[in-house]
């Protein structure tokens, strides 16, 4: 698994995971005996490559574990979680979500937890759509979808962007539930052994610290890789995702795992309910 002793984290160039992984860009944060390398790509890509197990530390998409997780373990530290907010429906009009029924709708990956809320919450008697997350705001504005899902920044510049707010999948997910909704996880093989999992988890979440820490300079290294975001709504989008949840999701972080996929496996999104199985520290 390991060549020439590197140890490489795959994670997505989004304003927040690239925040989260300052202190280990900047190998202010190391591992004893180990290099660290990098692997940015999209969250899809990450998603699709988890599935052979072919990665040692990856972000995933929360709602993709269950295809995975004979491969891999949950880290307690990276997630993104949001506390009653998450992914957004927009549309150029102001319509329920009902009005939505036989309609295109722009999802931004067939794998992403935004979709299995989606289809928890809302009617599937829809078009989906499935593009690139950036790609959505340009359909729904050229009139191509009736609505989209929104994610990362979009989340904070959709009013910007002159686009409604149809509903917001993680407020309702708190309506319904009472917790937080983890988006995004980072797992970490099982080949790599408690020992070493643990160690790669604790550097982990000692970055996150550290980011969190020297936020200005964790930010501007993080807009670096965005898509044109100004400085305050990069730092509002990232204070979103990146906060002590992301430091230790906690047992409440645990519950929500469970819940969303029990949610999903009643509602015939997923086909059986993975073991959750935690790296803690």
């Amino acid at each position: 698994m390991l060549d020439n002793n590197e140890i490489v984290f795959a994670h997505s160039p989004d304003a927040d995971d690239a925040f989260m992984f300052y202190g280990l860009a900047k190998e202010i944060v190391k591992i004893d005996n180990y290099k660290i390398g990098h692997l940015m790509n999209d969250i899809q890509t990450l998603n699709e490559k988890s599935l052979e197990g072919e990665l040692q530390v990856t972000a995933i998409s929360a709602a993709h574990y269950p295809k995975v997780s004979k491969f891999y373990r949950i880290m307690s530290c990276g997630s993104s979680i949001g506390r009653k907010y998450g992914p957004i429906v927009v549309s150029k009009k102001n319509i329920k979500v009902n009005d939505l029924i036989g309609k295109k709708v722009a999802i931004p990956g067939e794998n992403t937890t935004s979709w299995m809320l989606y289809q928890i919450f809302c009617s599937t008697e829809i078009e989906p759509i499935f593009v690139d997350f950036d790609q959505v705001e340009k359909l729904v504005e050229s009139d191509e979808v009736d609505a989209g899902i929104l994610l990362h920044e979009g989340q904070v510049l959709y009013e910007k962007w002159g686009l409604k707010k149809i509903i917001d999948l993680g407020e309702t997910w708190f309506e319904s539930t009472g917790l937080p909704i983890p988006l995004g996880l980072d797992i970490v093989n099982r080949n790599l052994g408690d020992d070493l999992s643990f160690k790669i988890a604790k550097a982990l979440k000692d970055s996150v610290e550290y980011a969190i820490a020297n936020e200005d300079a964790a930010l501007d290294y993080a807009l670096g890789y965005g898509r044109g975001i100004q400085k305050e709504d990069g730092r509002k989008f990232v204070r979103m995702y990146v906060n002590q949840d992301t430091v230790d999701m906690r047992k409440e972080g645990e519950q929500a795992l469970e819940k969303l996929f029990s949610m999903a496996y009643d509602k015939k999104i997923i086909k059986s309910m993975p073991k959750l199985d935690f790296v803690r520290v």
